[in-house]
């Protein structure tokens, strides 16, 4: 078997939580368990193709860049977010303040003045839902909008006023509110109004993303229910699909991109974590960012992506290699796209002792990826 293939079982076996021993030796012991119950732990050694068989290999190559390469979003119109806002009503609340106006009869209209602002000298919703009107006393406001109000007030003055010429405005909305959190400039409360407050429109309120913010990662907590949407699809390709009409109370939290990051390992100048930008980050730039490859003892055919499997694959990796040794793998590596915690690792020159690898992988990538889903697998 060549050495780049052997490389290949040496990450995997390492990514599977292996022991060293002395001397260049690889175990290929894993050991796991579920639970905190040390009973359930099992401990099997696999022979290099049980451990390929828990590996997906595949050389980047202008045929897997082409396959790999995620079709761009068209921007749709949201058809449903269009009918919410057409339909979309405010509902008075208590702790709002109302502004009501009877024309051509002063004495039943608070003036603001220049020493008071028209929420100070509105009419304020009471807690039990009602505000005191003259002439027609409690009236229930709670629940109702503007209009459903004006023609209550205005059914009702009439027993006292001929023809009332009323009109009723919000002052100040107060009573609901939505909650901004996470990596955004001013975290706090966003109150909702008369106009109706999309998901971009809270965030934009809440002064906008960070620059720690993961543009992948907006949650929307709704009650019992939490939905995540990618504001980079929103922001970048205009996918409104990722914008949904905001409702009182919902929580809207935004991660921040600590955990969005790559490791680049091996003969590299600067092997160490990197946090992937908002617009994402190529196998390229993971490798200038690391300051390159070590000219003299770097293997440029053994650069290794490694990339943890999906759950319900049955894989522990996906493992991809580029062969960097002409000019063309380089614009492979700039097409190539990182996801996150995917591990960039550059193998030492053929004459390097593959012990000096391990000792830099293992003590890296351990426990970097958790195994237990293979658990029912391997005690079979």
């Amino acid at each position: 078997m060549n050495k780049k293939l052997t490389a290949v079982i040496f990450l995997a076996s390492l990514l599977s939580g292996c022991a060293v021993a002395p001397g260049g030796h690889i175990s290929n012991t894993i050991k796991g368990g579920e639970g905190n119950d040390s009973s359930s732990d099992y401990e099997r050694e696999f022979s290099e193709d049980e451990l390929m068989q828990l590996v997906d290999v595949y050389q980047i190559s202008p045929k897997l860049l082409e396959k790999l390469e995620v079709p761009q979003t068209r921007p749709e119109v949201n058809n449903s977010l269009e009918q919410a806002r057409s339909n979309y009503d405010y509902k008075v609340g208590r702790g709002d303040v109302l502004t009501i106006t009877v024309w051509n009869h002063p004495e039943l209209t608070i003036p603001a003045g220049s020493m008071r602002s028209a929420a100070e000298a509105g009419n304020w919703v009471h807690n039990d839902g009602t505000i005191f009107y003259p002439y027609i006393g409690k009236v229930r406001v709670s629940g109702k909008n503007v209009t459903e109000i004006r023609e209550d007030i205005t059914k009702r003055l009439a027993k006292y006023i001929e023809s009332p010429q009323v009109d009723v405005t919000v002052a100040a909305f107060r009573s609901q509110r939505v909650y901004v959190t996470g990596a955004v400039q001013k975290p706090g409360t966003v109150p909702i109004t008369n106009v109706p407050m999309t998901l971009i429109e809270a965030v934009n309120a809440a002064g906008g993303l960070s620059e720690l913010a993961n543009w992948n990662e907006v949650t929307l907590t709704r009650g019992n229910s939490v939905r995540t949407f990618k504001l980079r699809e929103l922001y970048q390709a205009g996918n409104t699909a990722e914008n949904i009409l905001l409702q009182q109370n919902d929580v809207v939290h935004v991660a921040r991109n600590d955990d969005n990051k790559v490791f680049v390992l091996g003969e590299v100048r600067k092997p160490q974590s990197y946090i992937m930008g908002q617009g994402g980050m190529s196998l390229a730039e993971a490798l200038a960012e690391a300051g390159g490859l070590f000219e003299t003892s770097a293997d440029a055919s053994g650069i290794f992506v490694i990339r943890q499997a999906e759950p319900d694959s049955g894989k522990l990796a996906q493992v991809y290699q580029l062969n960097a040794e002409n000019a063309i793998a380089l614009v492979m590596a700039e097409q190539f796209e990182l996801q996150q915690r995917d591990i960039v690792y550059v193998t030492a020159a053929p004459v390097a002792r593959w012990n000096r690898v391990i000792s830099q992988l293992l003590p890296s990538i351990t426990g970097l990826y958790s195994i237990g889903r293979f658990s029912d697998d391997i005690s079979n």
